[in-house]
């Protein structure tokens, strides 16, 4: 599938989408994440949380996803980390992200987001340096592959909250 296509195939999709307000849905994520502060003394615990929430929605949201793209499965991982990139996270949070840092066996991947409408409004304080604010997006991720037979590990490894000057995430093939 060209990047071309995954064009195409947005702008069929966008057209049959219901929209959702960017701020919305940042203001909701953003207060989720404070009960969790609130209910969890560990940041870890927390990044945990976010990941297992995230898990749950994602093994629900790929039956939603592959009922309006209509898309069968992918041929190699490569092309899934496309559709995640440009289709998913499109289709998700509004955001298209580029697939990078392929190692040579093609297992392991970074997905670079220049923007990132979970954390819009967001500041961290240093006392929170090791929140893993967007965790979430990687438990989706990891779920809806799960979901098609894929075992992933799913990592934040960059943030802008914490200065970095893209957001990415570091996918790899682990079965």
């Amino acid at each position: 599938m060209s990047k071309d296509k995954f064009q195409k195939q947005w702008e069929v999709l966008s057209q049959r989408m219901e929209k959702v307000n960017s701020e919305l849905l940042s203001l909701t994520y953003g207060t989720l994440v404070t009960q969790l502060l609130k209910d969890f003394e560990q940041v870890d615990a927390i990044n945990v949380q976010l990941e297992k929430m995230g898990y749950n929605i994602g093994v629900r949201l790929i039956d939603e996803f592959l009922a309006k793209t209509g898309m069968g499965g992918c041929d190699c991982f490569r092309q899934t980390a496309e559709v995640i990139a440009k289709l998913g996270l499109r289709m998700f949070l509004g955001v298209a992200a580029e697939v990078t840092n392929w190692d040579a066996d093609g297992t392991t991947c970074s997905l670079i987001l220049h923007e990132n409408p979970l954390a819009d409004f967001v500041e961290l304080p240093s006392s929170l340096s090791q929140l893993s604010y967007s965790n979430l997006i990687c438990g989706v991720i990891r779920g809806a592959l799960e979901q098609l037979q894929m075992k992933v590990n799913c990592t934040f490894v960059r943030d802008m909250l914490k200065g970095d000057d893209c957001y990415e995430i570091r996918l790899e093939l682990v079965e």
